[in-house]
This record gives structure tokens, sequence and C-alpha cells, in this order.
């Protein structure tokens, strides 16, 4: 076969290719072969690599010897900046160290990152490459950064290696060096999560609260990598568990971030702040809010957290919850009991926005200014029509609630919700209500019902936002009936007598005689409306 080059995307002839290859294998006959066919045992391939470094990556004692023989130049790097010394402590292969050393190799040699042998071997976890290192070489500087800063405890730590991180820790390395981001090797081994190796770090009495040059502690770094257990150790090692990074988020911000729920218990059995704010004013709350993490959201409200503070949109979680349609969270924060008068944002008219020079001394020329939303009206804006019903059930539950609080009703607790009604019992009014709503009230008439049983205007606005043609009254009308049934439940008043006396309120006598009529035919009905 002719002698080509191996391919278009490499340098070397097949026969080059070939003695490469032998010399990965040890195959020292085919090797002498090949040499003797003209091969030169120097060639080199696009990453500038002989075979004198893929016999020294590979462990093949026997082609090194061969090799030495033709290739004097043992300290030749390849593109990484790789020479056969460093690839040899790479690997593991302390034959091959031990020959080169022997055979003159620079001991102090650095590839393309400034990592020596120290380093490729730490990070490796090749124990007895280090043994060798520290016994037997002189002039090693056990604490030698390479150009990201890292000591090789740093790249134990990083890499997991536990067995080399107590050898370093017993030859009396620097614990405490950061590198150029400003990380100790604590703070490496907590962010890629080496539970090992960050709890023998911990027993040198390493500080727990060093922070990084973004401002991260080891607990920062932990939380945001959801590392549970590397957490519950820091936490046990009393570190600060309100420590803020320069954007002034604490751990907990992290596990709201990123929905790691079990690293936020942890965070707040051990007191962690519920309630700080990071530089854009975001609890985490909002955080779990906006990422959707349902069961954070629990956590946090069942830990007694603020449910009013506002980001810097001056939104609460609620308005969050409503902006992206979250309804389990929106109905937990509600049950929980929030501000819901709180107003988002102003909105500027685009006419103001798009002026180049703004002062508030012209605003009055700008009637078209637009006021902050409440979290009801983002509900609706969004057509989130099931939440826009649960805050307008939770508005009216909590004006009922004020002016009963004396009430011995048992509304409150696990059993409220402010979700549509689907109990059995309630399925003959249910269907009073949706042909009163469809069939019998006029356009305009559910309003004045609404504003008879004091839905508020906002309220009403609310739910006429929804359009869904010409007869979206029907379906206003029959929401409305439904939010209203809501809290005569819960009231545990008789909601037949509250729809006749709403009826004959608006002046439609008719109606409410034959509601009346037909709820009273209902065998089953626990609440007849016998006297009105």
């Amino acid at each position: 076969m002719e002698d080509g080059l191996v391919s278009e995307d490499d340098i070397l002839l097949r026969s080059e290719k070939e003695f490469h290859d032998a010399a990965k294998r040890n195959d020292t006959n085919k090797m002498r072969e090949l040499i003797g066919r003209g091969v030169h045992a120097k060639v080199k391939n696009k990453m500038n690599r002989k075979a004198l470094h893929w016999a020294a990556g590979a462990g093949s004692l026997d082609a090194l010897h061969l090799l030495l023989e033709y290739d004097t130049e043992v300290d030749d790097m390849d593109s990484f900046g790789m020479n056969a010394l460093l690839l040899a402590a790479w690997f593991g292969h302390l034959q091959i160290l031990q020959v080169l050393v022997s055979s003159g190799a620079k001991l102090n040699s650095e590839n393309q990152k400034g990592q020596n042998l120290l380093h490729c071997a730490a990070q490796r976890g090749h124990i007895h490459i280090l043994e060798f290192i520290m016994e037997d070489l002189e002039d090693v500087s056990l604490n030698r950064a390479d150009k990201s800063g890292k000591t090789a405890f740093h790249l134990a730590a990083e890499h997991g290696q536990l067995e080399v991180t107590e050898f370093l820790i017993g030859m009396g390395c620097a614990h405490d060096l950061k590198d150029k981001e400003e990380n100790t090797a604590l703070h490496l081994a907590a962010k890629h999560g080496h539970t090992e190796v960050l709890q023998k770090i911990l027993e040198t009495g390493e500080n727990t609260n060093e922070r990084n040059i973004d401002g991260m502690t080891a607990l920062h770094l932990a939380v945001d990598g959801g590392h549970d257990e590397c957490v519950r150790l820091l936490l046990e090692a009393r570190c600060n568990v309100n420590e803020l990074t320069n954007r002034n988020m604490t751990a907990l911000h992290f596990a709201a971030q990123h929905g790691f729920d079990r690293v936020a218990k942890l965070l707040v059995d051990a007191g962690v702040s519920l309630d700080s704010v990071d530089a854009n004013h975001t609890s985490a709350l909002h955080l779990a809010v906006f990422n959707n993490c349902y069961v954070i959201v629990k956590i946090l409200i069942d830990a007694g957290c603020d449910l009013n503070i506002f980001d810097s949109r001056l939104q609460t979680a609620l308005h969050i919850a409503a902006e992206h349609g979250r309804h389990n969270m929106a109905e937990m924060i509600l049950i929980a009991g929030v501000n819901l008068r709180l107003l988002d944002k102003v909105q500027w008219s685009a006419a103001f926005k798009n002026m180049k020079h703004k002062s508030y001394f012209i605003l009055p020329i700008f009637p078209l200014i637009q006021q902050g939303k409440t979290s009801l009206d983002v509900a609706a804006r969004g057509n989130h029509v099931s939440i826009v019903d649960m805050i307008i059930r939770a508005d009216r539950f909590y004006k009922w609630g004020q002016d009963n609080v004396n009430s011995e009703c048992d509304a409150l607790g696990r059993t409220l919700t402010f979700r549509q009604d689907h109990q059995p019992e309630t399925q003959h009014i249910r269907a009073i209500i949706w042909k009163l709503a469809t069939k019998y009230l006029k356009p305009g008439e559910w309003k004045r019902l609404a504003q008879h049983w004091r839905f508020t205007d906002a309220h009403i606005r609310a739910i006429e936002h929804q359009w869904t043609g010409t007869k979206s009254y029907k379906e206003h009308g029959h929401r409305m009936l439904l939010i209203w049934l809501h809290g005569l439940l819960i009231a545990g008043e008789n909601p037949i007598k509250g729809l006749y006396e709403g009826l004959m309120g608006i002046s439609r006598m008719d109606l409410a005689e034959s509601v009346r009529q037909q709820a009273n035919a209902d065998p089953v009905s626990q609440k007849k409306c016998t006297t009105m």
C-alpha cells in the first residue's frame, strides 16, 4: 500500500501513524521494523505529539527505552504544553517518570496552564507519583500555583482526590491560599460536591466564611451546586448561614433559584434569614415563585416568610404568581394571607418614555400615565381567569373575616381553598347558578347583582376583562355567582336564601321566585328556602 497521508486532517504518513500506534501499545518489534524502513523516531503529528509522548502517556516502558536510543529531546512539548514527563505524571506511570528523570528530563517543566508535575499528579489522584516527587526530587515547591492561581492542594480538592488531600495536608501545604478567583480549597471542594474532601479540609480548622471574588462562601457554592451533604457539613461547622455575596444574595437565594428544596429546608432549619433581599430587592420567595418551585414556596410560607416584600418592579410574590399563571402557588400565598392592595411599578405613558430629557416638573402634561397594578390586575391582564377568581374569593374572604372577627366558623385551616367548588353536595345549586347566568340574566344584570353583594369595581373589572365574544356577559355572570357562592359556603349561610334576596334586590322578583322553587325541588337539599 502506498505510504500516503493518514487523512486530510493529519500530517502523518501511514507508516508514521503506525509507528506512533506501536509506541502506544509497547510493540517494540513493529517500531524497529518501521525505523528500519526509514520512519523517523521524532516525527510529530498535528498536535505536535511524537512517539515519546504516546509511550510516556500509555506507560509503554519498553517502547520508551527504545525511543530514548533515537530521541534524546525528552522535554519536547505537544500543543497543550505537555512533555513526556508531565504525561507520565498525569497518567500515573511511576516507572516511566523515573526513567525520564534519570534521562535528564527537566523537573520544573510546566504545561500551557502553568501546571507542573505536582499539579498533574494531584488532580489525577496519583499518590505514588506524589510520594516519589516529594521524597526523591529536589526543589519541588509544595505551594506553587499554576496560571489560574491553583496549587496542587486546590486541584486535589477541586477534583475530589481524598487521598491526595490527606497527603498534602500531612506534608504541610498551606490550607488558606486563594486562586485568582479568590477561591480556597474549601470553596472548590464545596462547589463540586466532594463531601469527604470537604470534611478533611474542615478538620484543619479552615475559615468557613472566606469569600471569593464574587463574595461567595463555601456555603453559597455548595448550595448553588445542590450538594446537600456539603451544605450539611458546613452548617454543622457553624458557618455563617446569612453571609451575603457581592450581590447581597444569601445561600437561600441560590436554593430558591435552582429549586433545591432539600437544601432550602436545611438552610431554613439552620436559621437563614427568610426575608433577605438581593441587589434587585428580590427575596427567596420571589425566586421560588418565578422558577415554579412549589415545595420551596411551601417551606418558606410554613416558616413564616414575609409575603408582602416587593422586588425592584415593586412586585410581591403574588404579582409574580399572577403574571406567570402559577395557580397552586397563588392559592398557597392567598391562604397564608397577603396584602392584595399593593401596587407594582408605575407604568409611564409611551410619550413620557420616549422623551430624551425627563423632568418631574413637566409630568402634568402627560395625563396618560398609568398607575401601578394590584396582583388582581396583573392576573386579569394575563388572562389567568382561575387566578383572578381565586384572588377575588380571597379578597372577599379577608373582608368577611374582618367583619366577623368573633365568628366561630371553621373556615380557616387546611380545608380552606379559593378554588372553584366541585363538591357533590353543591351540585344542585351550581346547576341553578349556571342556568341563571346563561339563560335568564340580561346583559348588565350580573354587575348589578355583584354590586348588591359588595363586589368592588376592581373585582368587576377583573372579571369583565375576559372576552369570549358578544355573549361574554354570560361567562362573567357565571364566574361572579360561583365566587359569591364560595363566600356564602364559608360563612355557613343559606345560598338559596342569599340568591333569592339578591334577585329581589335588583328587582327580578320573577327570577327570585323561580330560583326558590327550583332549589326547593331538590329532594336532597339541606337548606331549603321556606322563609324569605
